[in-house]
């Protein structure tokens, strides 16, 4: 089973009017059914997401602090599992397995789904779909990586009847970087 544990800052600018506790579980949803580790949702171990809605100042500190870059971005994405033990998650001692923690930054996210003419909310559902991936060992370091990631990143947005976030390349798409 998949849970999502969100905190959205609500002093952040995040629109209150979105239901952002289904959009992250249903992007999560879809982002696990292109993978693998989709089995690992029908076992009986209780896996638990966190996102978090936060803004640039806060995603500074932590791109610094984690990945030595001091300039806000779109997502954080922190796996608490090895990608080599998901296959062997159990349910720990509190009943659940944390698999790790998404964070978007509003500003960042709200200017970028400006310049791509779509809704904030579909922007972050990609965002978070890309950081799931994230959490499930998968990367875009090198051209084949990347590739395969977005792959993965249209056809879950195509269940979701969201439109491919990369078929416009002439905009700089800098997704965690």
């Amino acid at each position: 089973m998949l849970e999502i544990a969100l905190l959205n800052e609500e002093d952040c600018g995040w629109p209150q009017d979105v239901d952002w506790e289904t959009l992250a579980s249903r992007a999560a949803d879809a982002a696990f059914t292109q993978t693998p580790s989709d089995r690992i949702r029908r076992r009986s171990v209780t896996i638990e997401i966190s996102v978090k809605l936060t803004n640039d100042a806060e995603v500074q500190v932590l791109n610094r602090t984690y990945r030595e870059k001091d300039k806000p971005t779109n997502v954080l994405s922190f796996p608490m599992v090895p990608e080599d033990l998901l296959e062997t998650l159990t349910n720990s001692d509190d009943g659940e397995v944390l698999l790790g923690d998404i964070i978007l930054a509003y500003e960042t996210c709200a200017r970028e789904a400006a310049e791509k003419g779509i809704s904030i909310a579909d922007h972050a559902t990609h965002l978070m779909v890309h950081g799931v991936l994230h959490l499930l060992g998968y990367d875009h370091m090198d051209d084949n990586e990347a590739e395969a990631m977005e792959a993965m990143e249209i056809r879950a947005l195509a269940t979701l009847g969201l439109a491919d976030p990369y078929a416009d390349r002439n905009i700089t798409d800098t997704i965690g970087d």
